[in-house]
């Protein structure tokens, strides 16, 4: 296998849910080579109680092409309904997804590049699972995300606030209202190209996507 798991345990035990996870992350892997070439990675899976998603008890993060985190809290008590309702792996293909992109164009330093980056991401697990957005993807209603549209300024400058746009940081914007955005231009344009191949969802450019956005979302 060209993914190798590595559980770091020092923070908690995590062998009562290995075989799910590992289970879980092989549904993903093989979902994704359906599609596309499947890179070589190292999957770091660690246990850290309250440094995940509350809802959800788990959360990921990529680091670089070959590099990402699925973090776990075994104590949350949405996590067992998180791990029975397939989270794992749809996180999995989320991280993976970045970590491709991370590998080609790159994850992008502006709001408009990451807002498609995220909405690729989250967009290529609704692909492959046939699954709806995430809580973070449909957080956000039409009428919060007509009330803060970026302007041109925003989407294109190096010095974006990502905690706001993206987690609500220091109350601004509404919790998650990029990825909601990111999800929603993402979706304009897999309507406008209808069966994008392996290649497409790793190396379309932010500026394509957004071009195909314009015109439908409420603000790229």
């Amino acid at each position: 296998m060209s993914w190798h798991v590595h559980w770091l345990e020092a923070s908690g035990d995590l062998r009562p849910w290995r075989d799910t996870i590992a289970a879980e992350i092989q549904i993903a892997r093989d979902a994704i080579a359906g599609l596309m070439p499947v890179p070589i990675l190292d999957i770091l899976v660690d246990r850290r109680p309250g440094e995940t998603i509350p809802e959800m008890g788990t959360v990921g993060r990529a680091y670089r092409p070959s590099l990402f985190a699925l973090t776990l809290a075994s104590d949350n008590p949405n996590f067992e309904t998180s791990l029975r309702g397939g989270d794992i792996r749809r996180t999995v293909a989320h991280e993976v997804r970045h970590c491709l992109r991370m590998g080609g164009p790159g994850y992008g330093t502006t709001l408009g590049e990451a807002l498609v980056s995220e909405g690729l991401a989250g967009q290529f697990v609704s692909h492959l699972f046939g699954t709806p957005p995430e809580l973070w993807e449909s957080a956000v209603s039409d009428t919060e995300l007509a009330e803060n549209p970026p302007d041109f300024a925003a989407l294109s400058g190096l010095n974006h606030d990502h905690g706001a746009w993206f987690y609500g940081r220091g109350g601004r914007y509404p919790r998650w209202l990029g990825y909601t955005l990111g999800y929603r231009i993402v979706a304009d344009w897999l309507n406008a190209v209808l069966a994008p191949d392996g290649d497409a969802w790793v190396n379309v450019t932010a500026d394509t996507v957004r071009a195909a956005a314009r015109g439908h979302t409420l603000a790229v």
